[in-house]
């Protein structure tokens, strides 16, 4: 489903990613995890087209989509939420989705049943619902999240990128953060999962990529990288 192979990514003249590859398939979640700086956030900014790659290809349905703005990314069917959510703080919430679903409402996308979908994102965020009318820039940071993953799913996609969602949120909406991870892998969502909370992410996950200063360090099943004494010591013992 999403394949990338030797990337290369960087920053000006800071070379992040030094010929990355891994592979998402479909019905998935994938772990990647490392440590700070390792360049999790830079392979989901390569892949989704916030920034040109080098070289190397990532390859999204077949199709390679390395170096595409990510409009034209985002109309193949993967849906990005980022780190630090980046909702509109001056819409509201329902506005706020209605953008998520933005190349359906233009027929980039297969437009499908709008109100089903705003039905089901209500049902998975309950929070939302109750606010669905209030702007978006006054909701808590845990309501933030969920409105970006939502946000995010309302494009219906191929492959869903998500980047740290559980960055800065109390301990208790971390646990309802990947309660809701679970629920979108029980959906079968594809998903490429970058998350802080190691053992949280791999325990979700059905497959792990481990990161260190932008080379593939070792990857594998989730359950094993779990048991990995290696693993365990340098990301796993502090984590949720």
């Amino acid at each position: 489903m999403l394949e990338v192979e030797n990337l290369v990514a960087a920053y000006g003249k800071v070379r992040v990613l030094h010929g990355l590859s891994l592979k998402v398939e479909k019905g998935t979640c994938v772990a990647l995890i490392g440590s700070n700086g390792a360049g999790k956030t830079t392979t989901l900014r390569a892949i989704s087209g916030m920034i040109q790659p080098e070289s190397g290809r990532i390859s999204l349905g077949g199709e390679n989509i390395a170096g595409l703005p990510s409009h034209r990314i985002t109309t193949r069917g993967l849906a990005h939420s980022p780190e630090g959510r980046r909702v509109f703080p001056t819409l509201s919430v329902a506005d706020n989705l209605l953008l998520g679903a933005y190349p359906r409402l233009t027929g980039k996308r297969p437009k499908g049943d709008m109100q089903a979908d705003y039905d089901r994102m209500y049902d998975l965020f309950p929070r939302l619902s109750e606010r669905r009318n209030q702007l978006a820039g006054t909701l808590s940071g845990g309501e933030q999240q969920m409105l970006a993953m939502a946000r995010a799913l309302m494009l219906r996609p191929e492959v869903l990128l998500l980047d740290e969602p559980s960055m800065g949120l109390a301990p208790k909406l971390v646990e309802e953060v990947f309660h809701t991870v679970a629920r979108l892998k029980q959906a079968s969502i594809t998903m490429l999962l970058v998350e802080q909370f190691a053992a949280a992410a791999l325990e979700v996950a059905d497959y792990g990529y481990v990161l260190e200063n932008g080379k593939l360090a070792t990857s594998g099943p989730a359950a094993v990288l779990r048991n990995d004494p290696a693993v365990k010591a340098a990301y796993l013992g502090g984590a949720h």
